[in-house]
Parts: structure tokens; sequence; C-alpha cells
């Protein structure tokens, strides 16, 4: 007797699925929620806003949602991206704004629409910092372009076979603008996000701040725009 394949419960469903991308803000207290726990905080919303929404075909049907650029914790952004799925063709207004009515605290949809770029298309991010330390700002700001003018700045970076290699990181680097006021120094800058190799801006300050022994008083971070190889933005 042939042996009986195991087939998934909806293997016969194939529901219409609309697509749909929103751009959302983290800001505030919600630039503390980890990415786990901002994966349950937006299906939950998604359940509250009732919208109908696409599950997975498989033996353990879930709602589809991915985020094709992770934000590190601690991060603000304006620019974050979350693609699912719906069942029916709703209007975009309308599920923005279902949706916004159930969002936490410090988080706040901007946009609904298509998806039109692959995740697989980011190339870069751009960054705003705003960095207290313990020099003054015009000396923070000297130190700084001290430190873009070096021809190599390495660090160690971890592989997956658990050796650690030196990376020089300072071709990565794209300052924009950098200036200065009497109690911070912002920084603009563009770090390869996405694909082989991702740079976080964490790790460029603390990289600054370690070759100077400088001591951050302040830092704030946000992510201001996710880009494609052509500097086109990603949503």
């Amino acid at each position: 007797m042939a042996e009986k394949r195991l087939q998934p419960k909806n293997v016969d469903l194939r529901p219409d699925r609309y697509d749909r991308r929103i751009v959302y803000e983290k800001c505030g207290r919600a630039k503390y929620i980890s990415h786990l726990d901002l994966m349950r905080a937006m299906q939950r919303a998604i359940k509250r806003a009732k919208l109908p929404i696409w599950y997975t075909q498989g033996f353990n049907p879930h709602i589809y949602i991915m985020f094709p650029l992770t934000l590190s914790l601690g991060f603000e952004s304006k620019v974050e991206v979350m693609d699912f799925a719906l069942l029916e063709d709703m209007p975009f207004d309308e599920v923005a704004k279902a949706l916004d009515a159930q969002m936490p605290e410090g988080m706040k949809i901007v946009s609904c629409g298509l998806p039109i770029h692959s995740h697989t298309e980011i190339t870069h991010a751009e960054y705003k910092i705003k960095l207290a330390a313990d020099r003054l700002p015009a000396e923070c700001e000297a130190l700084f372009k001290d430190f873009l003018s070096k021809d190599k700045i390495e660090i160690e970076k971890r592989t997956k076979k658990k050796t650690v290699n030196l990376v020089d990181i300072r071709p990565s680097i794209n300052v924009t603008e950098l200036k200065c006021d009497d109690k911070y120094l912002y920084i603009t800058v563009v770090l390869p996000a996405g694909g082989s190799f991702n740079l976080n801006a964490n790790v460029v300050i603390e990289t600054f701040l370690g070759m100077y022994e400088l001591t951050a008083d302040e830092l704030c971070i946000e992510r201001t725009k996710i880009l494609l190889a052509d500097g086109e933005d990603f949503c």
C-alpha cells in the first residue's frame, strides 16, 4: 500500500492575494520595541483593525508580514516599511486609517501602497545622528573631520566560522552633512544596508568615540531614508 503523503489543510485553497506596503514611524518610546516584539505588535494591530489578512499557505498558516530592513534597537525612524497581503482589494487610505488606529504609542502609519521594489534592491540607508560628548561640539566636529581623513578605519567583524577579521569601513562611510551648534554635533551619513554588507550607524559612532577616547553623554540616531542603488527611495 502506497504511503499517504501529508498535505497542508489549506492545500486546495488559492485565495486572492492583494499585496500592500505600509510606511510607518517608530519614534519616542517605541524605539525600544525589539524586532520580535514589533512583529507581535503588528500582528495584534492587524487583528484589532479587522483587516481581511492573507495567511501563508502551508502546514502552519500564519499572518504573512515582512520587514524589508530591520531597524536597530534604540534607533528612531519615520521611513520604516512592512509588507503584508489582504484577501480583499481594499483602498490604501482605508487600510492606513484602520491600522493607524491600532498602533502603539510612538508608532504611526505614514502611508499605504503597492510594494514596487523588492527588498533585495535595498543597498543603503541614510541616518541623522545627534551627538553630545565630553568635549565641546566644535572640538567633536574637528575630531570627526580628522576621523574621516583616515586612509583606513578598521573594525573587528566576526565571521560565520566564528573567526574575527579586520574590516576597513572607511570606504563605506558617506557623510553628506556635518555641523554643530553649542550643544550637539550633527551628522548625516549614508551607509551600506541590505545585501551582503550592513554597516550599523552605532558602530561608526562607537568607533569614532573609541578612537579619540570620547564619552557620549547623549546619542540619538534616526533612519531617514532607505535607498536603492541609484539613490532612489525604496518606499
